[in-house]
């Protein structure tokens, strides 16, 4: 029965059955325990039998021309849904359909959505032109988008779901900011593609355009990589940049528990996974528990959990950008999480997740033994994770561990921490030294380099570096600087898979280095240095490097120097003279203005 029928009964009839009665007061309860939960969104709409609720008439007037069509529904929380969707690529692809399903089942959890979508930069596509210019800077757009639906009706909790890589960090950085009980939930990672046998990904397409170039492939091979490397939806398969900051969300916390993992889509790629399906149904419910218990958050997101995020962004051999955005993360939480914290980490957490791109396997191969939960039980087990930390279940991460079985011995996608993949110390290292005071980030991945020394190949863009691979330019031992390319300078620092992706097609990828002050696409694989600050733009040694500069990556002191006497430093700092901006007017102008050094992770807030 219907809150306006239970009324008119009770109050405009004289017949006043016990079963109407019962309906009256199980509405004054409902009722009740909605408006508790109500915590600002009543400014907005009002409160039966408040002092605002006539003055509030004219925001119902144009709630009740959308989905607002129940008296009780202005008694509901109200619940911000941010599903980015896009149909530019195949990351965010399937959100649309997933945002459908949220909003359905936020409503049928009690709430009220408000559903809103946000601009989505695809990295793999965008990759190697002046459109990436925007990829870094979209999460900050995604970011303050998501922060000002929240406030901007005044909603008491929120959902937001994240697919390709800067909408993921973007989908829970405003969160932070706003604290209100929020839960992030993944859009799902896309199934590998099939040719010749072999597991393809969009990595294998840019690796395809190195082997192209060297001429070890020919233009059919090159098509039929391109045409089976992204079968369906879903995020990029590897532990790239998507799925570790989707592992990095269910480590720290804010990803409900197991869906990191998930696929997007069905076997056949033809819907949506049964999997998702739920996660959204789950993420509604978890809300809704976390509105009643008053969790937020910055209670969820602590220097504690941020910890044992990133001892599985260690341990899953996970993204680089994975540095830049837990530090955005930190500094939106007010966390004292620094650039510095991230070797302590590394020194003390071994790889056991074999995946791409320099391991074996996808995503999907980790979601059919077990996923993420696998690897932290492992992790809990060893003693290497603070395991009462509050999660978006409501529950600590022990509690929803508590159950998850040991990693089953048939299979080699995650090892054990008795026998890992590589030791301690062998994945993400920053670097310090005259050529990055600031900090720089080394993906080793389990390569055993210790030093490498060679002339600085210097590049004022990603463009003609590219271009220099491909000509056959570049040799055995040189050091490839790309500056000008940092959060300010380009802006927006690109990601270099592009290059590369290049020198390792071109059978380049363990003797030729690459340096820049623009970041590496988590696919990306060799000696790869990026996040180099502070950045050319803004002064920093690797703008005033010159052609031929010898330079030194000391894995083992972690220390990035070129060898050159602090006279020499020192005059060639007082002869720079910043570059004009690229960009004097719009968004990349806005940014570059605003934008943090990358050892702060790049933030503009």
């Amino acid at each position: 029965m219907s809150y306006d029928l239970v009324e008119a009964n009770l109050f405009h009839k004289t017949n006043r059955s016990p079963i109407v009665l019962y309906d009256f007061i199980f509405f004054l309860l409902h009722r009740m325990a909605n408006n508790n939960l109500k915590h600002r969104s009543k400014e907005l709409t009002g409160l039966h039998g408040d002092k605002n609720w006539a003055k509030r008439a004219p925001a119902r007037a144009m709630l009740r021309a959308v989905d607002f069509k129940n008296e009780e529904d202005f008694d509901k929380p109200l619940i911000a849904l941010a599903a980015p969707y896009t149909n530019g690529t195949p990351c965010n692809d399937q959100i649309d359909e997933l945002g459908k399903t949220l909003k359905s089942e936020i409503y049928s959890a009690g709430a009220m959505p408000i559903i809103f979508g946000t601009p989505v930069v695809s990295d793999g596509i965008s990759m190697g032109t002046e459109a990436m210019k925007y990829s870094l800077v979209s999460r900050e757009i995604i970011a303050d988008c998501i922060e000002t639906m929240i406030n901007g009706y005044l909603c008491d909790g929120s959902v937001t779901i994240g697919g390709c890589d800067k909408s993921i960090p973007g989908a829970v950085m405003p969160l932070l900011r706003t604290n209100v009980p929020s839960v992030f939930v993944y859009g799902g990672t896309i199934r590998p593609g099939k040719y010749k046998g072999q597991d393809l990904n969009i990595v294998s397409s840019f690796e395809a355009v190195g082997q192209h170039g060297a001429g070890n492939i020919d233009d059919e091979e090159l098509k039929q990589i391109e045409c089976h490397s992204c079968p369906g939806a879903g995020s990029c398969g590897g532990m790239y940049t998507a799925n570790t900051m989707a592992s990095i969300m269910e480590a720290v916390g804010m990803n409900l528990s197991g869906s990191a993992s998930h696929n997007a889509m069905t076997e056949n790629n033809k819907s949506v996974s049964e999997d998702k399906k739920n996660d959204m149904k789950q993420a509604a419910k978890a809300v809704m528990n976390l509105l009643r218990q008053d969790i937020k958050p910055r209670d969820i997101v602590t220097r504690e959990s941020i910890e044992n995020a990133v001892t599985v962004m260690m341990a899953v051999g996970g993204s680089t950008n994975g540095v830049l955005h837990v530090l955005a993360m930190a500094r939106e939480a007010e966390v004292d999480f620094t650039i510095d914290d991230f070797n302590r980490m590394n020194e003390k957490t071994p790889i056991i997740g074999n995946f791409k791109p320099t391991g074996k396997y996808v995503m999907s191969d980790l979601d059919a033994i077990g996923g993420i939960p696998l690897i932290m039980k492992e992790l809990m087990d060893a003693g290497m994770l603070h395991t009462d930390c509050m999660t978006v279940s409501g529950k600590t991460i022990a509690e929803n561990l508590e159950n998850i079985g040991k990693i089953p011995n048939t299979q080699d996608v995650i090892t054990s921490i008795a026998n890992p993949l590589y030791e301690p110390g062998h994945h993400l290292v920053i670097l310090k030294g005259n050529l990055a005071p600031e900090g720089s980030v080394l993906k080793l991945s389990g390569k055993t380099l210790h030093s490498h020394t060679g002339p600085a190949r210097v590049f004022e863009d990603e463009e003609s570096c590219l271009n220099a691979i491909l000509a056959g330019k570049i040799i055995d031992n040189d050091v490839i600087i790309v500056r000008n390319e940092g959060p300010a300078g380009g802006p927006g620092m690109r990601e270099m898979l592009a290059p590369s992706a290049a020198l390792i097609g071109a059978g380049l990828g363990k003797t030729v280095a690459l340096i820049t002050d623009g970041r590496f696409s988590g696919g990306s694989h060799g000696i790869m240095i990026g996040h180099v600050a502070p950045e050319a733009f803004r002064g920093g040694t690797i703008g005033i490097l010159q052609e031929g500069d010898e330079i030194t990556i000391d894995v083992d002191n972690k220390e990035l120097n070129v060898n050159l006497t602090e006279e020499e430093l020192e005059k060639r700092k007082a002869e720079w003279k910043q570059m004009k901006p690229r960009y004097t007017r719009g968004t990349l102008a806005k940014y570059a203005k605003l934008v943090h050094s990358a050892s702060e992770g790049a933030i503009t807030s």
